[in-house]
């Protein structure tokens, strides 16, 4: 194997909006590669801090490690080094994780997103544990963990014992709607450790709990909106804050759907970037979704 290009964002720099990228597929179900380079110019001119790209918001269970790798290039060659880049892994084994951890490696992400192994059958908390350990000693990038598998949830204790015993894994995206997960994430991880909110709806709670930063959906939906609203809170203003935290819970409940890619999609193609399709079977954004989802915008951008 080549040399492992030095990661140019070191831990710290996983911070602030990290936006999930959608994966824009043409009609025949191919990515849609000049509409993918649009919106990593749209998101950075934007002002988010950072790209997580091959997540559930970029369909990455549907994605081949071959589409995932070329991706996170095209990612970090657009970026142009103006902000890290987060390469997701959706997978079912060690092994499989592994695979695809040292197909991306080489490109230098500053960050691995991982999910836990979630097929049907949930290995025990130790082999859980040993499943991140081997990964990351296999792969030697940074590890966050992206707890979002409901039958398959890790839970508060677990991810700190982790975050403790494992070097490679330097923090948690978590998922859950419930607020006292995040909470005791935050209350009990390791110092250093990056903990980053997805609770879409509850974005300004979470950065007002003290979460580091944030990688979900709605940020790339709207991520000059949540760039203010990670100022505002880190500046104290809360009134302002609770005003724009408002709005931006119109627009998720326009959103949140079994096809949630489809419709950040539309939205990013409301603000004039080609949005795509999602891949097959998942449907476009229903008529429903993009009235409303259009209505919200429009008090947002």
């Amino acid at each position: 194997m080549a040399a492992k290009k030095p990661t140019r964002f070191g831990v710290q720099k996983i911070t602030g909006i990290i936006a999930p990228m959608t994966t824009p597929f043409t009609r025949k179900g191919e990515v849609d590669e000049a509409a993918f380079r649009k919106q990593v110019n749209f998101l950075i001119g934007a002002g988010v801090h950072g790209l997580a790209v091959g997540g559930s918001t970029g369909e990455g269970h549907a994605l081949s490690t071959k589409e995932v790798t070329r991706l996170v290039r095209i990612a970090l060659a657009e970026a142009k080094g103006r902000v890290p880049v987060v390469a997701g892994i959706i997978v079912d084994s060690t092994r499989q994780a592994i695979e695809r951890a040292e197909a991306v490696s080489d490109l230098g992400p500053a960050a691995l997103q991982i999910t836990p192994v979630h097929y049907l059958f949930r290995p025990d908390d130790a082999h859980m544990l040993e499943h991140f350990r081997t990964v990351g000693k296999a792969t030697k990038i940074p590890i966050l963990i992206y707890n979002v598998i409901p039958w398959s949830y890790l839970s508060p204790a677990l991810l700190i014992r982790i975050l403790k015993e494992v070097p490679q894994v330097v923090g948690v995206k978590q998922s859950a709607g419930d607020m006292k997960l995040l909470a005791d994430l935050l209350l009990g991880a390791p110092n250093g450790s990056r903990i980053m909110t997805a609770v879409d709806a509850l974005m300004y709670p979470s950065f007002a709990l003290g979460a580091h930063g944030a990688i979900a959906a709605i940020l790339t939906a709207a991520p000059a909106a949540q760039v203010k609203l990670w100022d505002l809170v880190r500046a104290g203003e809360h009134d302002a804050a609770r005003r724009l935290h408002e709005m931006l819970l119109v627009l998720w409940n326009a959103m949140i759907d079994d096809n949630l890619p489809a419709a950040v999609k539309f939205a990013l193609s409301e603000q004039g970037v080609p949005g795509g399709l999602p891949r097959a079977p998942m449907p476009a954004a229903s008529a429903r979704q993009q009235k409303a989802i259009a209505r919200a915008l429009k008090k947002l951008v």
